[in-house]
């Protein structure tokens, strides 16, 4: 039986007399990729933080097992640090100095960065710096990765390489993910399941599973589907326009 690695029942949460989420029950099994999509303002980044346990709900519980980590859209990479110094505070766990170090090369040259280990941040573009993010995170001791919309600011090509790029790390150290993401297609490309919330007070609007295996292309049938079904959930058409009925919705 596959491990239940976050379990959310009766989950809301409000900031002040703002009702953020209501009623949420969601179960991350290990091993999955989950993402969590919804019309902007609905929530999203706030149901990763109850997740992650930065915030607690209002009502309901949520229930971890095992560690986590959270990745964020604009790296936490230390600016002062090089690639090889942030990549090793993900290492502090190993206390064998040989192991440690071989862990270290090991993990910049699996996200291909070994001719850039003693760069600084700012020296590196955005995708780079997104990848130093990765391998610190992967070397980590996190079972479970938190992941809020991390390749967002990057342009579109950048974004198709760094989804690659998830899939093939994650292939060779494997991870259970939860991704917030504003880009459906972004979600049905990497996802074994898609949350899709509605509009505030956000509850569950549709869970999608989409079972082809990955790496998936854009165009894949089953990734193009996805989309089309999401789409046509959130009720936009083909040009992004919406509906007023959904926006009376």
């Amino acid at each position: 039986m596959t491990a239940k690695l976050i379990e959310a029942r009766g989950v809301s949460h409000a900031f002040g007399s703002m009702e953020v989420l209501s009623d949420i029950d969601l179960t991350i099994l290990q091993g999955e990729i989950v993402a969590i999509v919804g019309p902007s303002g609905c929530g999203k980044t706030t149901l990763l933080n109850l997740l992650s346990g930065h915030i607690a709900p209002t009502t309901g519980t949520i229930v971890r097992h095992g560690t986590l980590r959270t990745v964020y859209q604009k790296d936490g990479l230390f600016p002062w640090l090089t690639v090889a110094e942030n990549v090793a505070l993900g290492l502090r766990h190993v206390h064998n100095p040989a192991l440690r170090e071989t862990q270290l090369e090991e993990a910049i040259a699996l996200v291909g960065l070994t001719d850039f280990a003693s760069f600084y941040p700012h020296h590196l573009s955005g995708g780079m710096r997104q990848r130093t993010e990765l391998a610190r995170a992967l070397v980590s001791r996190a079972e479970t990765l938190l992941m809020d919309e991390p390749f967002s600011a990057l342009d579109y090509m950048t974004r198709l390489h760094m989804r690659h790029e998830l899939v093939r790390l994650l292939h060779k150290m494997p991870r259970t993910v939860v991704l917030v993401t504003h880009d459906i297609e972004e979600a049905a490309q990497l996802a074994d399941r898609v949350i899709l919330l509605s509009r505030r007070p956000s509850r569950i609007w549709k869970q999608l599973d989409i079972a082809a295996a990955r790496p998936r292309r854009v165009t894949q049938q089953e990734v193009t589907h996805a989309v089309s079904e999401l789409l046509s959930v959130l009720n936009l058409d083909a040009t992004g326009e919406t509906p007023v009925a959904a926006e009376q919705a």
